[in-house]
């Protein structure tokens, strides 16, 4: 009912414009009623999100044909750190390098001139970890630098504004939120910080999918600018949409830039196209095509060793910056050279709607069909699409066949940013 209101809103919308031919008008028509039947006709159920509200990705094929897509990430909240110690404080703490939030000039731009309250340029957010001290994984952040007023023009638009640095926004777990607060807060110590959950007031988006991906090195400024129908650029429109949202605007995912545009806004939802918006599921499914995990759930907590689970491929991990908790084992792992398990993606049975119908649990046992020997887990499903952590030496070597323990088989994907001696360390 919703579908075709839209569509008659629409027919109605374009009527009035008397300098469009009715059958152009009748095209454009046709084409949204199509869109929504392609759509209704990916929706199928899945075991593991029945607690979730919506309906499913289309996870028998990949996202990459469809989109562009924008998805609200209900499974991440947002928290505030600030103080004068802010950056000296979390670099002791973090895996990646967050000097260059402090650094004088922020990094060039080509969009729109700045606003009042948009800057011409801001810095690319930050992928880092927090691990245990034996440097086991425990939480994720994606760190955001706000727009400083002096980085923006004042009302009159005649020079640079007024104001206060304003520390730095993360986007994290939601579920593990309140122990990633204790746990910031126990490291504090005299610090002269202040940690707050902020997740009223501010929310994580993840755009992605379609022509976002198609040339992920070039073109992603004009793309994180585009809030028009069908992903074309409107500049004048980016500008007055994000004049009253306090500079936040689309950044590249800082982990690949094949993920897409990842940002965080305040209160109401970024403009995006009247069809665009999709269930957080759709990203999850776009991460799994990736082979990338996020979060303690799929990053298992306390246990998982980072390099195994790709954050160095992921930018998620300086080996250039000083001391952070847990460091030891990373530099010692990495100076070695040799990491004989890394997170695939995988795709269960042959990709089938019966693949898709048989949910796969996390933890689920990975043979080898030939030898029977266990060679990796399961670490997240959805459909018949998932991640599992693996031997490198079983999942790469030529004809191999692996199953789910009782369940189905498995087939390992390469992923095409890997870079060339991930595989080859042994070799």
């Amino acid at each position: 009912m919703a579908a075709r209101s839209g569509i008659s809103l629409l027919r109605s919308a374009l009527a009035w414009h008397q300098r469009l031919a009715p059958d152009l008008i009748e095209a454009a028509c046709c084409g949204a009623q199509q869109s929504v039947d392609r759509c209704r006709s990916f929706f199928t159920s899945n075991p593991q999100s029945a607690a979730t509200e919506g309906p499913e990705p289309p996870s028998i094929s990949p996202l990459k044909d469809r989109g562009p897509y924008t998805s609200k990430l209900t499974n991440r909240s947002v928290i505030h750190i600030d103080g004068p110690d802010c950056i000296h404080f979390l670099q002791g703490l973090v895996t990646n390098d967050l000097a260059h939030f402090e650094s004088e000039k922020p990094p060039t731009s080509s969009l729109p001139t700045p606003n009042p309250s948009q800057p011409a340029a801001q810095r690319p957010p930050v992928y880092a970890a927090l691990l245990t001290p034996q440097g086991r994984f425990l939480f994720d952040f994606f760190f955001y630098r706000p727009v400083e007023d002096q980085e923006k023009l004042d009302r009159e638009g005649t020079g640079p504004g007024k104001g206060e640095t304003e520390g730095l926004f993360a986007d994290v777990d939601a579920d593990t939120k309140d122990e990633l607060l204790q746990t910031l807060n126990r490291y504090k110590l005299r610090a002269n910080v202040g940690i707050q959950d902020v997740s009223k007031d501010f929310t994580a988006w993840a755009r992605y999918g379609g022509a976002v991906s198609e040339n992920p090195e070039e073109g992603f400024e004009a793309e994180a600018g585009a809030i028009g129908y069908g992903g074309t650029t409107d500049r004048a429109g980016m500008v007055a949409a994000e004049a009253e949202g306090g500079g936040w605007r689309w950044a590249k995912d800082p982990r690949l830039a094949e993920l897409g545009l990842r940002g965080i806004f305040e209160s109401t939802a970024p403009l995006v196209e009247a069809d665009g918006e999709v269930d957080s599921r759709y990203y999850r499914l776009w991460r799994y095509e990736h082979g990338v995990p996020e979060g303690p759930f799929e990053i298992p907590k306390g246990e998982a060793i980072p390099l195994e689970y790709n954050l160095d491929g992921l930018h998620g991990i300086s080996y250039e910056k000083g001391c952070y908790v847990g460091q030891e084992l990373i530099a010692r792992t990495h100076h070695k050279g040799v990491v004989r398990k890394r997170v695939f993606p995988v795709v269960f049975g042959e990709g089938t709607q019966e693949a898709d119908d048989q949910y796969v649990p996390p933890g689920s046992e990975i043979v080898d069909k030939q030898s029977g020997k266990k060679v990796g887990k399961v670490t997240a499903a959805l459909g018949s699409r998932g991640l599992a952590l693996l031997r490198l030496e079983a999942a790469l070597k030529e004809g191999a066949k692996l199953e789910v323990k009782g369940k189905c088989e498995l087939k390992a994907i390469r992923p095409s940013w890997w870079p060339q001696e991930w595989g080859r360390e042994e070799a």
